[in-house]
């Protein structure tokens, strides 16, 4: 069951429900689930389509993907569940607004996710504005959390998750972890409308590390969540130390909440990166032809 003194959401990030279900039975408790295109393209039965080489229709993708977040909802009723939008480099505003909006109606907890983009951002700001909640991904920068506040300004405290993704800027010789550590900080001077959601999370240490930062919520593969629930749930206290031995750290930029949502510098590499590899399993699972 929970421990006592865990204040953040822990969530699972996959696509396959028996994960989730493993998950809760060994923690005892799940706070949500996030999904993606490529966690998507890993699940048993999306495989199973590409190896039989019957892929799925450009319909039945979403119908399958709509079934999946229902059943994942079902079991975590009380959770959110992240739904995340296709989009590449080239993927309207309007475009993410009608899939949002359409995946607004599967279920009651949904978060639509969205890319930390112009159009990402802008969307943001349109869908909140409704009343609707998004997470934001593909977060690399604390100019691109800066602007995710300021895009969704207004919004009540749930409504807004922000994925940084450490692992990837691991992979890139950079310390991810910093990068939470930065966010956190600077939004302590702001309302607390966002919610700093730890995602890309690799090993152990990464998810220990985000605990004892006071990460609002952190999302982590089952592997690791099972690894967690198997060793007692352990919650790191004030004397936790996180290791990062070659990786350059981010430094703390003294950057104000309080500029629109253009002002800040948006673009990074990294979630250019992303969303062209989410666009790209999304796709392998689609018969074109169909």
């Amino acid at each position: 069951m929970r421990p006592e003194t865990l204040t953040t959401r822990i969530f699972l990030d996959g696509a396959d429900p028996e994960e989730t279900r493993r998950v809760i039975k060994t923690l005892g408790f799940l706070d949500g689930q996030t999904t993606n295109p490529s966690l998507l393209a890993k699940n048993p039965e999306a495989q199973a389509h590409k190896v039989d080489g019957n892929k799925f229709s450009a319909t039945a993708i979403y119908q399958f993907y709509k079934e999946l977040c229902q059943e994942l909802s079902a079991m975590l009723p009380d959770g959110s569940i992240s739904i995340e939008v296709y989009a590449d480099e080239t993927t309207t505003v309007a475009a993410m607004l009608e899939q949002a909006r359409e995946f607004d109606t599967w279920i009651d907890n949904a978060h639509i996710k969205l890319p930390t983009s112009a159009a990402g951002l802008e969307a943001a700001g349109v869908l909140t504005g409704e009343g609707r909640r998004v997470n934001m991904t593909l977060v690399f920068t604390q100019a691109q959390a800066a602007a995710v506040y300021a895009a969704t300004r207004g919004a009540a405290r749930g409504a807004v998750f922000l994925s940084p993704f450490v692992g990837r800027l691991d992979d890139r010789g950079e310390n991810g972890m910093d990068l939470i550590a930065n966010i956190l900080r600077m939004y302590r001077a702001g309302d607390g409308h966002v919610e700093t959601l730890t995602a890309s999370v690799r090993s152990m240490e990464h998810f220990l590390c985000a605990l004892a930062l006071g990460s609002d919520i952190i999302t982590a593969p089952a592997s690791l969540l099972l690894a967690w629930g198997e060793a007692g749930l352990p919650i790191p206290g004030p004397g936790y130390r996180y290791e990062a031995p070659g990786l350059a750290p981010i430094p703390y930029a003294d950057i104000g909440l309080d500029a629109p949502w253009t002002g800040y510098a948006i673009g990074h590499p990294l979630t250019d990166k992303g969303m062209a590899k989410f666009s790209e399993d999304w796709n392998s699972l689609i018969d074109m032809g169909a």
